[in-house]
């Protein structure tokens, strides 16, 4: 009876695990999806970076000598790490209607604020937003037009983030995906020249 109990114990500390395991952010393939969008929004068409490659699964078959609760438990995490790797590899579906075309809207709006990033009006923010940086490097004649574009382009980008959150079936993903796209909006998006918020929140030139 002693002996059975601690086995109990670990096999219910196993399968809590093998939970675990299966519950988390999918930061690569969130960062897969956040490059393709910027690539149709910014008209590049750069190489998107490959998943990590996927490996093996380890094995937790159990010798035969070893307690049967702890080979029935090497059995489940068998099955389901698998099912683990599987999600870590797969990509988000970022190919619902509502994610098209809130991408296409930002895709014509590009054309017309890429030149106030290149002059530095308007900057990235470190919450995966835009914002009118320095009113005074747009004509003041342009300057209405640049704040409406502005506005225009930050209610895309949160329908975006929440949209691709909920199209995956997990909308408390909507926070990371948000950081996830932040990151890549300066590393992937933005030109030499332009400005962005770093983590401080001071304006930074790439």
């Amino acid at each position: 009876m002693r002996r059975v109990l601690p086995i109990k114990l670990a096999l219910i500390c196993l399968l809590t695990a093998c939970v675990t395991v299966n519950v988390y952010f999918p930061a690569a393939a969130a960062e897969q999806a956040a490059d393709k969008i910027i690539d149709k929004v910014t008209g590049q068409s750069g190489a998107v970076q490959p998943q990590n490659s996927t490996t093996p699964p380890t094995s937790f078959a159990a010798p035969e000598h070893t307690p049967v609760l702890l080979a029935a438990a090497g059995r489940v995490l068998d099955m389901l790490i698998p099912a683990a790797n599987a999600q870590a590899n797969a990509n988000l579906d970022i190919s619902s209607p509502e994610i098209r075309a809130v991408t296409a809207s930002m895709q014509q709006r590009f054309g017309q604020l890429e030149k106030y990033f290149a002059s530095g009006a308007v900057g990235l923010t470190a919450d995966g937003l835009i914002e009118v940086r320095d009113q005074n490097a747009a004509p003041l004649a342009e300057r209405a037009v640049v704040k409406r574009l502005v506005a225009e382009d930050n209610a895309d980008r949160k329908t975006l983030y929440a949209e691709i959150a909920k199209a995956n079936g997990h909308p408390e993903w909507e926070a990371d995906i948000r950081k996830t796209f932040a990151r890549r909006w300066v590393e992937r998006g933005a030109k030499p020249g332009w400005y962005y918020q770093d983590a401080g929140g001071s304006w930074v030139q790439k």
